[in-house]
């Protein structure tokens, strides 16, 4: 118990911080907007079918003036260390969604933005996953002719620029296929596509561990409540145990999480109680060494997405593996 109670305190920041989701297309980075070399992905999230509040001006009394828009939405961000400014880096980004035949909705650097009230009246990916400072940012909104809306949110903290990405594809709209966050601003890239998420089969699910250091085992199923796993087998599970059989200088820790249907104590308790049921499955069916999975609850604390549908709260309700080198 306590050597869990130590690594579950030491991993469950990061199981928090960066989270999986449904696997969609994405405009960015290839024929949309290409990052530039040295670019390190921190989030990436995702939306089957969701809401999107674009926005269209400045803050004033009565908040941003938005657009609500439809369809799968993924959010990213991004961190590029060195001494680039804002502008630097979102510069060649804007001009490549013009290129592509995006048109400007709104764009403004902090003061003109509305600064807080600009930042904190828009949606953007929580720390550290995205920094901001309130007076070094500069946001694009844009649109395509075929529907598909891209946010830019672009900042410079510390001793490193972050960058925010979300887009929005309408049904029916099919994006270009991406490449990965290390793709250069002159349209070349060192990099190989990039994995859709979340990972299941056995390839998917190592390449993930391995880019990410997490992944959500996708086919698990829980109901609200539920503890328990079905009868089925599952084949994330039989991916994790090849990859930790494969490689003994790993071990990993199980993260549950929960929709919003109870306290976040009841939810704490389900979720690690989840993670604990999956820890039990995979032990049970396979010969790993059971001191190198560990489990932690996060309860309700780190959505996915929203909590106000059904399909919201099923997808916030699932277990993440997070790597631990050992």
């Amino acid at each position: 118990m306590i050597g869990r109670a130590v690594l579950a305190g030491r991993w469950l920041m990061p199981a928090l911080a960066g989270l999986l989701c449904a696997a969609l297309p994405s405009l960015a980075t290839a024929q949309g907007i290409n990052l530039p070399a040295g670019a390190r992905q921190l989030a990436e999230r995702a939306t089957a079918l969701g809401s999107y509040a674009v926005p269209l001006g400045p803050a004033s009394d009565d908040g941003v003036p938005e657009r609500q828009v439809e369809g799968q939405i993924l959010r990213r961000s991004w961190r590029i260390s060195g001494d680039a400014t804002v502008l630097q880096v979102l510069a060649p980004l804007r001009a490549q969604l013009i290129e592509n035949g995006f048109e400007l909705l709104y764009q403004c650097p902090a003061r003109s933005c509305g600064g807080f009230d600009f930042r904190f009246d828009i949606e953007v990916i929580p720390a550290p996953d995205m920094t901001v400072d309130i007076g070094n940012y500069s946001f694009v909104s844009a649109e395509h002719p075929d529907g598909r809306i891209v946010s830019l949110l672009v900042s410079r903290s510390g001793n490193a620029t972050f960058v925010q990405v979300i887009e929005v594809t309408p049904a029916g709209v099919s994006p270009p296929i991406i490449t990965d966050g290390s793709s250069r601003v002159d349209g070349s890239s060192d990099a190989a596509p990039a994995t859709a998420l979340p990972l299941i089969g056995a390839a998917e699910l190592i390449t993930g561990l391995r880019r990410n250091g997490r992944a959500v085992l996708a086919d698990l199923e829980f109901e609200t409540g539920a503890v328990t796993l079905g009868a089925k087998p599952y084949d994330s599970l039989t991916a994790l145990a090849e990859f930790l059989i494969q490689n003994p200088d790993f071990d990993v820790l199980l993260v549950g999480h929960t929709d919003t249907v109870g306290s976040l104590t009841q939810n704490i308790a389900i979720s690690e109680r989840r993670a604990d049921a999956v820890r039990r499955r995979l032990l049970a069916d396979s010969a790993v060494d059971p001191g190198r999975v560990s489990v932690a609850g996060a309860g309700f604390m780190a959505p996915l997405t929203t909590n106000l549908t059904p399909e919201g709260r099923e997808a916030n309700r699932r277990v993440e593996v997070v790597l631990i080198r050992r």
